[in-house]
């Protein structure tokens, strides 16, 4: 796989969790998945692993953790679960881990999806940082993991070289 290198030279490491009852018994396909998949190899950025949930808080809990504390990815992509259904536990579970929230990333995501539907307005996705891992939860319908991608594009590669320590901040890099 080739590999676009981020600014300090460290290709940036995505996971993507897939979090769906539907898609975790096998009678769903997973093509919100498919599609952070594809957009992280486009951004030519490598997979660091790739999983599938059921809507299970526990669970989620568990594999957020697992990838922040033994640093297996720069970013986690979250997909599914967003929602007000009684069965939509991703932000709880996400919240119940993340040390340092992120609003700005999940306003933005939720502010772009606005733009095309006023269903955006009901997704409750959180983004934040555990350990040096930026965890955002997106939507589970493909065009709404579209509208987040999209946002996340433009992020990505400082947010992992801020949390790598490579990249300086404040008013000589122009400021955070």
């Amino acid at each position: 796989m080739s590999s676009s290198p981020s600014r300090e030279g460290a290709t940036v490491r995505v996971a993507i969790l897939t979090i769906s009852d539907g898609v975790s018994a096998g009678w769903r396909e997973d093509t919100s998945g498919d599609r952070v998949d594809a957009w992280a190899r486009e951004s030519g950025y490598a997979l660091a692993d790739r999983r599938v949930v059921p809507d299970e808080a526990p669970v989620i809990e568990a594999t957020l953790r697992e990838w922040s504390d033994q640093g297996v990815a720069d970013i986690v992509v979250t997909t599914g679960g967003t929602g007000i259904a009684s069965r939509d536990v991703t932000p709880e579970a996400t919240a119940a881990v993340l040390q340092r929230p992120v609003p700005g990333i999940a306003e933005w995501i939720r502010a772009a999806g606005l733009e095309k539907t006023p269903y955006a307005a009901l997704s409750r996705g959180l983004a934040g940082i555990r350990v040096r891992t930026l965890i955002v939860n997106l939507p589970g319908s493909p065009s709404g993991v579209a509208d987040g991608l999209s946002v996340l594009s433009d992020v990505v590669d400082h947010a992992a070289e801020l949390l790598r320590g490579e990249a300086c901040h404040g008013p000589e890099a122009g400021g955070e």
